[in-house]
C-alpha cells in the first residue's frame, strides 16, 4: 500500500494558508457591512484569524493523518478518516478561535457567542467541503507531473536506445575474427562485452561518475581488440566527483565520438578530467574545423536538457579537440 494517498508539499500549504487568511478577511468585509455593531477592526482581526486557525488545524490534522493513521489501514477507510479530519479541521479551527477570543471584547463574539456551537459544526461541513476540492485539485495536479514523468522517461528509454548498435557491432566482428586467430584474447573480449551490456541494460538513466567511468573502461577495452591497444586512456583522480549523477553513456559517447572521428592509425591519447561543474574529454586525434552533432552527440545534447542536468559544448585547445558536459 502506498504509504500516504494524498501528498501536499510545504509550499501548497503555506498557499492554502495565505488563501485561507484572505477568505476570512473578505468574509469579514461581509459581516462589517451587514451590521453597524460589526463596523470595527475586531470583526476583520477575528474572521481572519480564525481562517488561519483553520487552514493549520488541517495541516496539522492532514499530516498526522497521512504519516501515522492511513499507512495502517485498509485503504477503502482512507476517504472517510479523510471526512472526519477535514471536519474536524474546521470544527477545532473555529471553536480554538473562539475561546480564544472570548477573553476580549469582541462585538462579533457577543453577536455569535448564543449558537457558536452550531457555526463550528457547520463550518467543519464546509471545510469538508473545501478538502475534497483541494483532494480532487491536489490529485490532478500529482496525476499530470506522473504523465510528465512517464512522458520524459518514455523520451530518455528512446534516446538510449539509439546508441551503441554499430559499437556492438564492430565488437563482435572483432571477436569473431579473433576466435581463429586468439580464442584466449577472443574470450576476454566476449567477458568485457558481457560487463559493458549488464551496465548497460541498468534501467537508471542518471548513474554516478564512478559508475560511467566503469562502462568507458571496459568500452576502450573492447576497442582495443580492433585497435591493437592503440587507444589510451587517461583519467584525472575522480575521488572528490565520483558521486555526481549524469546520463547514462555520456563519457563513453564522447570517447567513442574521439576514437571515430580522431583515430589516425597511431596511438590515440583520451584525457577526461573533472570540476565541480564541468566533464572535458579531449583527445590528440585528427582535428575537426567544423563539428556537426549527429545522432551521438544530438542524443547526448537532448538527454543533458531533458534531464536538465546541463549541456554540451566543443572548442579546439593546444591542438587537441575538447568536448565539455557543463553541469548545472
Amino acid at each position: 500500500m502506498q504509504k500516504v494517498e494524498l501528498k501536499i508539499a510545504p509550499k501548497d500549504w503555506l498557499y492554502i494558508i495565505i488563501i485561507g487568511a484572505f477568505f476570512g478577511f473578505f468574509i469579514s468585509l461581509c459581516f462589517y457591512f451587514v451590521s453597524y455593531d460589526l463596523q470595527n477592526i475586531s470583526t476583520i482581526i477575528f474572521s481572519t484569524s480564525t481562517a488561519i486557525l483553520i487552514s493549520l488545524f488541517a495541516f496539522f490534522l492532514i499530516t498526522i493523518s497521512n504519516k501515522f493513521i492511513l499507512p495502517k489501514v485498509e485503504k477503502r477507510f482512507w476517504y472517510l478518516i479523510s471526512f472526519v479530519f477535514s471536519f474536524l479541521s474546521g470544527f477545532l479551527g473555529f471553536t480554538f478561535s473562539f475561546l480564544l477570543f472570548s477573553f476580549g471584547d469582541f462585538k462579533i463574539l457577543h453577536i455569535i457567542s448564543a449558537f457558536w456551537i452550531y457555526i463550528s459544526i457547520t463550518i467543519g461541513f464546509l471545510t469538508f467541503l473545501v478538502g475534497l476540492i483541494l483532494h480532487q485539485f491536489i490529485s490532478m495536479k500529482y496525476k499530470n507531473e506522473e504523465i510528465k514523468t512517464q512522458v520524459l522517461e518514455t523520451k530518455l528509454k528512446a534516446l538510449e536506445n539509439e546508441l551503441n548498435p554499430h559499437f556492438l557491432f564492430n565488437a563482435l566482428n572483432s571477436v569473431s575474427e579473433l576466435i581463429y586467430q586468439d580464442p584466449k584474447k577472443a574470450e576476454n573480449a566476449v567477458i568485457e562485452i558481457s560487463k559493458f551490456l549488464r551496465n548497460a541494460i541498468n534501467k537508471e538513466s542518471l548513474i554516478t561518475l564512478e559508475t560511467e567511468l566503469s562502462m568507458v573502461k571496459t568500452y576502450v577495452n573492447i576497442e582495443n581488440v580492433r585497435f591493437d591497444e592503440k587507444i589510451v586512456l587517461n583519467i584525472e583522480n575522480i575521488a572528490e566527483y565520483k558521486n555526481i549523477k549524469i546520463p547514462k553513456f555520456s563519457i563513453q559517447l564522447l570517447v567513442e565520438n574521439a576514437i571515430k572521428h580522431g583515430y589516425l592509425g597511431k596511438v590515440l591519447n583520451i584525457y577526461i578530467n573533472f570540476s565541480k561543474d564541468k566533464i572535458i574529454v579531449q583527445n590528440d586525434g585528427k582535428i575537426a574545423n567544423i563539428v556537426k552533432f549527429g545522432t551521438g552527440l544530438s542524443n547526448l545534447q537532448k538527454r543533458l536538457e531533458l534531464q536538465n542536468v546541463g549541456s554540451l559544448s566543443h572548442q579546439i585547445l593546444d591542438d587537441k579537440m575538447v568536448f565539455i558536459i557543463e553541469l548545472k
